[in-house]
């Protein structure tokens, strides 16, 4: 078996790792785990069962489903049956799922439970190649006919033939389709090979001194290829994944579980970040505190990052900063971390550096789902603040024209399923077109400007990069999700999804009434507090770049209301759209008021 098969990995770690603990979930005040030996025996029997279903070489095989141990397991029996897992969010809707399971044709779908069958239920009649729904949970409903425990006491007792079939697997095969999430335009779907995620493995494990005692979170979806990456990386050292179904138990579960490390999305650390100031908002003496105890733990730490001793005078404040202040935030985040990496989306330097110094080291890299996913990431040695590291091993990485990222490598996808028109657009002699505006520096460290697809291009010819401005205001705790406007416009406006609970603060201190908390979104001297804050946090930007006019929504950015990705990205077409009357508004007043 190819030793850059995904199976053959998982083998040799659960060979070396049997007696440990591999996966684990939250199970009342108790958990359920599962070591690495009955985790391989289970994959292994699924396997067998899914060969016996009639399933050939190269059949797709959906999981729609939440984070769970039997997410993985049924994953890693795909690959050691030669199969290609297709993964769905287990937010789809029944449309999105219909279109992922249509495109792909696949035979068979496992589903969580009730939740994700009832999606299914709505467009089955629509999906002539699926074959076989099995739920991880049992259901109440006449389908699926079969349960994941079924499934497992049905398989044949001599698994030799999952023996046969990895003798004829490579790591050149398709390891897995996933679809890309997808700020605008349809899903399509990325073909990624077992070498590009092994790849990933080997270079995680070239950054990072990963242990069987470490454990690891995986609470980002794992139908996204950072969580789905990382947690080959886990399985790989023989460490301890904790899944967490429900995202929302994602700070007390940091808390019991502990993590040694953790990837995650930005949004994560914002909220950390902006969880600690607003303890000391109401107090002059807790904010200057703070302020204290942030500057001397960056010195601390910037000491030891450098390979300095700090100085007795040094050590002995620290001491007191870390009682004060810096201890706390650690212990939110689960205490002491090996690894801590942020992907997805750029992060805040201001929330980056709040963390170092408070003794939690981000590690930035970036990547996207058509890499596998990583094309750039920072060592623990050498990292720079504001950037997101060096090309990863056995990559190569140059900018194009407009200075567009370009990349190849071992872990690039094979093109976009069934779409040989929409890869060509996208590869030239083996080179990838990120989309991704950037900059390298003298040492080789990427900066990320923004997405081509997002610049705004006024009508007066200015381009502007939104993400840059838009995470300025993000340091106010006030605007909880933002999108700016202006393309072909004159200039630029903002939406504004607030925080509430900001906003009834706002309210109060302007002394204000109201009845329903709408009734603050339009009201003037609400409006006119906004525009000063934004005009505070842009003072040192460009004439072109300062905003003109903004509104405030009631209706919040979720996945549910489908105006975020599953990472936590902006729909920004789709939120533009849906609130075009307040756009058109914006634009319309301004006009008439030059009359």
């Amino acid at each position: 078996m190819d030793a850059g098969h995904l199976a053959a990995r998982f083998a040799l770690s659960a060979a070396a790792h049997g007696s440990r603990p591999a996966t684990r979930v939250a199970d009342g005040d108790g958990w359920t785990v599962r070591t690495y030996a009955e985790l391989a025996g289970d994959v292994r029997r699924l396997a067998a069962r899914l060969i016996a279903c009639g399933l050939e070489p190269g059949d797709r095989v959906a999981i729609f489903a939440p984070n769970l141990p039997e997410w993985t397991m049924t994953d890693l029996a795909c690959a050691s049956a030669g199969l290609v897992s297709v993964p769905l969010y287990d937010t789809s809707t029944a449309d999105q799922a219909r279109h992922i399971l249509a495109d792909s044709g696949c035979r068979m779908v496992f589903v969580g439970g009730e939740a994700e069958l009832a999606k299914l239920a709505e467009v089955r009649a629509e999906l002539p190649t699926l074959e076989r729904v099995v739920s991880f949970q049992p259901v109440s409903t006449a389908e699926p006919a079969t349960t994941l425990a079924d499934e497992l006491a049905a398989a044949p007792t001599d698994t030799s033939s999952v023996d046969v079939r990895l003798g004829l697997v490579a790591a050149t095969d398709v390891a897995t389709i996933i679809y890309t999430s997808g700020t605008t335009g349809e899903p399509k779907g990325v073909m990624l090979t077992h070498r590009g995620f092994t790849h990933q493995i080997d270079v995680l494990n070239d950054y990072f001194d990963i242990t069987a005692s470490d454990v690891s979170l995986c609470f980002l979806p794992l139908s996204h290829a950072l969580e789905r990456a990382w947690t080959y990386v886990v399985l790989d050292n023989g460490s301890l994944n904790t899944y967490v179904p429900d995202p929302r138990t994602v700070p007390e579960l940091l808390v019991r579980a502990k993590p040694s490390m953790l990837v995650s999305v930005p949004r994560l650390y914002e909220k950390v970040y902006l969880a600690a100031h607003d303890k000391v908002a109401g107090s002059w003496v807790k904010k200057r505190i703070m302020a204290w105890s942030l500057r001397i733990g960056h010195a601390y730490h910037l000491a030891l990052d450098e390979g300095r001793s700090p100085d007795s005078y040094l050590q002995l404040r620290f001491r007191l900063a870390d009682k004060l202040v810096l201890h706390s935030v650690r212990d939110a985040m689960g205490g002491p971390k090996t690894v801590l990496a942020c992907g997805g989306a750029p992060l805040r330097r201001d929330v980056e550096e709040f963390l170092f110094s408070c003794g939690l080291l981000v590690l930035q890299g970036y990547g996207l789902t058509e890499t596998s996913p990583l094309v750039s990431f920072p060592s623990q040695t050498m990292h720079r603040f504001g950037t997101v590291g060096r090309v990863v091993g056995g990559g190569e990485l140059r900018l194009g024209e407009d200075d567009e990222i370009l990349y190849r490598g071992p872990n690039l996808m094979l093109g976009y399923w069934n779409k040989p028109e929409e890869t060509a657009a996208v590869m030239a002699d083996g080179w990838f077109r990120t989309g991704d505006v950037g900059h390298l520096d003298a040492d080789g460290y990427l900066t990320i400007t923004d997405r081509i697809k997002d610049l705004i291009v006024t009508s007066n010819g200015k381009n502007i990069a939104p993400s840059s401005i838009e995470g300025l205001l993000a340091s106010d705790p006030l605007f909880e999700h933002t999108l700016l406007l202006g393309d072909n416009r004159p200039y630029l406006t903002l939406l504004v999804a607030p925080s509430l609970p900001h906003l009834e603060t706002i309210g109060r201190q302007l002394h204000l009434s109201w009845t329903h908390r709408d009734e603050l979104l339009g009201h003037p001297a609400v409006l006119d507090e906004l525009r000063r804050r934004v005009a505070v946090l842009t003072t040192k930007l460009a004439g072109y770049e300062q905003i003109r006019d903004l509104r405030l929504l009631i209706e919040d950015f979720t996945l549910e209301n489908g105006l975020l990705t599953p990472t936590l990205k902006v729909k920004r077409k789709e939120v533009e759209r849906r609130f075009s009357h307040l756009v058109d508004d914006m634009y319309e007043r301004a006009g008439r008021s030059r009359k």
